[in-house]
């Protein structure tokens, strides 16, 4: 059998030296692969990776309205009200008034939404395990440290980013 051209993906040129040297340029265009290769696989539960962030910060219960959630994503308050419309839909949220504040939604997981939760941690340990498939365990644990350093000092309104015990 024989491939012909039309089979083999075509070479892109590579990238101008100067860009290649700077370590801004290679975070943006590894973060372009990484959000692109998280989109396709996320899109084989029927999700995406930030339906996946707003069930972890309910799956912790220090986040239970809209509100909340949406400020401890960093995710603008209509996007919020979207992403969780969605994730209702599947039966993995539930939204109800807040008595003590009528204008409020708590916000809380299903029994379905924790199983989804389980299945989603999975399919992100998977996507970064392959991501990061060229660097062994001390080389992770260092690359996630710097990037630790660097959001601290980029992300000061976050306070300090601890890890916890597991990931340490």
């Amino acid at each position: 059998m024989t491939v012909t051209d039309a089979e083999t993906p075509r070479r892109l040129p590579p990238f101008p030296e100067e860009l290649v040297a700077s370590t801004a340029f290679l975070l943006k265009r590894l973060g372009f692969v990484a959000k692109e290769q998280a989109f396709d696989a996320y899109e084989s539960a029927g999700l995406g990776p930030y339906h996946h962030a707003v069930l972890i910060a309910l799956g912790e219960n220090s986040h239970e309205t809209q509100g909340a959630v949406a400020d401890a994503l960093g995710y603008d308050r209509g996007q919020m009200v979207g992403l969780l419309d969605e994730l209702e839909e599947q039966g993995l949220v539930e939204r109800k008034r807040d008595p003590s504040d009528r204008r409020r939604h708590i916000v809380k997981l299903t029994p379905e939404g924790k199983r989804m939760l389980v299945r989603l941690r999975a399919l992100s340990k998977r996507i970064e395990d392959e991501f990061l498939a060229p660097l062994d365990e001390e080389e992770r644990g260092q690359l996630h440290a710097l990037l630790l350093r660097l959001a601290e000092h980029h992300l000061p309104r976050r306070g300090p980013l601890v890890l916890p015990p597991a990931r340490r």
